[in-house]
């Protein structure tokens, strides 16, 4: 496994594999068989390639254990995580190298299409297609660029309200007024966000490129995007009319809301992935942690949340930007952080400047001196002409109109670059106010005459001593055990079975042991499960289509019959407007 930042330790989980049923194995068999057969033609060459790859099967639910063995060839590793994660986390994941799975699997109900991540859609989806190398660097390259775009309260509010609806319309027991409450109460919290914010621009794009993207030619392109690869419905009706096929640009990409609740009306067709990669790279140079100045400032205000910003002398402040002083133009000459702050040089903490020692903020100005001249430029020369000589007084106006007076302390430097003066009995004033009095006790002021980058967050939380993740329980000889058991063992599980799992787990021993030449036994054996599923169980249809592919090739009196009545059996539940296209696209490939 990959090594993960200790702050990201908290949003990994188990995949607890026992307690997957042998219905869910059989939704993954039914999807996984669904889609190679779809895909065939339709998907891009990386993913049919990196599906040999990836270690994942078509028989039962893979093991994270296992994809980490295979992702490791490439320089990747796979965790789970429980469901939707805030979009920083899972865009830190990514830019490391770690894909997050969901342990969930869609239900019966949702097999065409779940509106929650499952491990359908992340290990199928998104794993195989890593293998190609141009993708992945695209997959890491926007990941580091959401880790640094800045979002608000408000869209934090709203993703909330999104998590909450995926889970509503995952749940087969959710009522149709609980789907429409959580339904308004997203357009509720959407509708109280103003503009479009970093990391919405940053999703939009995940979605409609890595979640829901098509390449190749306009008129015939191929899937790549995870959504559509781990679809069943959407992979087959994103090639009708119902479905634009629009080229790709970022600006398209980014200009409507994401469609979580149903299928896309609009797909994005890229050339190749190098296109991709350049227009992530347009995005992030609109980006505040590239542009700097008074607006990433602003951006960092407006989020209300921890930020970073960095002065050109390569000193960083992180805490929450409170206010900004401007001047006539609308430049940032003095910033405030409220709360806890702490200063960093190259993402190294600085030594007596942590959030203990500015526990209530931070207040600096930024700018040149009086005649042009930039503090963080000046040699010792240039600070001594200027009256900057620890124990003396020192009297700095700046041309936005601030003016630093106070005893010189300390003067801190990185190598020779000043980064910081520390002041006592220091008063700092600006157009007759008081920014800072000298009751106040010690001044720190940072040295820097502009603001070269901001971003949401820690200066580098990855810093932070970084960990070996603890061995997966199930070691590679325990594993290559499992393996070598079969199919029988995986599905155990700890809890007790219900008759129809039973049915489901005994289906699925025979297949596992008569792939090529099925017994007498279990010829009797499957007989009999089929008079309990007539007797007890009329609605079922997976299992019957599970039984069918069994019974539908053997010229054997009894199976033949079977086979007859299966098929008229799952004929006519498939009248039922929501079993029509998952039974007959089940019947289409046996």
């Amino acid at each position: 496994m990959r090594k993960l930042p200790p702050h990201l330790k908290p949003y990994v989980s188990e995949q607890h594999y026992e307690r997957y049923t042998p219905i869910d194995h059989a939704v993954w068999r039914y999807v996984m068989r669904q889609n190679r057969h779809a895909l065939q033609d339709r998907a891009h060459d990386a993913y049919r390639n990196g599906l040999a790859q990836s270690g994942i099967g078509t028989e039962r639910i893979p093991r994270v254990s296992e994809m980490n063995a295979c992702l490791a060839q490439i320089g990747w590793g796979a965790v789970i995580v429980n469901g939707l994660i805030p979009g920083p986390v899972f865009y830190e994941l990514l830019a490391n190298g770690v894909l997050p799975i969901a342990a969930e699997i869609r239900k019966l109900t949702n097999l065409e299409y779940t509106p929650a991540p499952d491990i359908i859609h992340e290990a199928a989806g998104h794993a195989p297609i890593l293998f190609d190398p141009e993708y992945r660097a695209y997959v890491r390259q926007i990941g580091a660029i959401g880790t640094r775009a800045f979002s608000v309260k408000e869209k934090q509010d709203a993703f909330d309200a999104l998590r909450r609806l995926t889970i509503v319309m995952e749940d087969p027991a959710s009522t149709a007024e609980e789907k429409a409450a959580a339904q308004q109460a997203v357009e509720e919290k959407q509708k109280a966000t103003s503009g479009m914010t970093e990391a919405e621009m940053v999703s939009r794009l995940f979605w409609t490129t890595a979640e829901y993207g098509l390449i190749g030619d306009l008129q015939d392109p191929k899937i790549y995007g995870a959504g559509l690869l781990s679809s069943v419905g959407e992979s087959k009706h994103c090639y009708t009319e119902a479905v634009a096929k629009i080229p790709y640009s970022v600006e398209s990409c980014t200009e409507h809301p994401k469609v979580v609740t149903q299928m896309q009306t609009r797909l994005f067709v890229c050339g190749s992935f190098e296109e991709l990669k350049a227009g992530a790279e347009a995005l992030a140079n609109t980006m505040a942690y590239r542009i700097g100045g008074t607006e990433s400032l602003e951006r960092a205000q407006r989020s209300k949340m921890i930020a970073t910003f960095t002065y050109n002398s390569g000193l960083s402040v992180t805490g929450i930007v409170h206010a900004l002083i401007k001047d006539d133009q609308g430049e940032a000459v003095y910033v405030n952080t409220i709360g806890e702050t702490a200063l960093t040089v190259e993402k190294q903490p600085l030594g007596g400047h942590g959030k203990d020692v500015h526990a209530k903020g931070f207040g600096s100005p930024i700018g040149l001196l009086q005649g042009k001249l930039a503090l963080d430029a000046c040699d010792d020369q240039a600070l001594a002409q200027l009256g900057v000589i620890p124990g003396n007084h020192a009297d700095l106006r700046f041309e936005s109109g601030i003016h630093v007076t106070g005893r010189l302390k300390r003067i801190i430097r990185n190598e020779q670059q000043v980064v910081l003066l520390s002041f006592e009995d220091c008063t700092v004033l600006w157009d007759g106010r008081e920014l800072y009095k000298k009751e106040w006790g010690a001044y720190d002021m940072a040295v820097g005459s502009r603001i070269v980058a901001a971003y949401p967050g820690e200066a580098d939380p990855a810093s932070v001593s970084v960990t070996e993740e603890e061995p997966d329980p199930v070691q590679e000889s325990e594993a290559e055990a499992i393996m070598e058991l079969g199919l029988e063992l995986l599905m155990e599980a700890p809890v007790p079975l219900s008759e129809l799992e039973r049915l489901y787990q005994h289906v699925a021993v025979i297949r596992e042991k008569n792939m090529n030449n099925i017994t007498e036994e279990s010829i009797r054996e499957l007989d009999g499960i089929y008079r309990v599923l007539c007797g007890s169980y009329p609605n079922d249809w997976l299992l019957r289509l599970e039984l069918l592919e069994l019974a539908g090739t053997i010229p054997i009196p009894d199976l033949v019959q079977m086979s007859i009545a299966l098929k008229d059996e799952l004929h006519a539940l498939s009248q039922v407007d929501s079993l029509a296209n998952v039974i007959n696209n089940g019947l289409a490939i046996l």
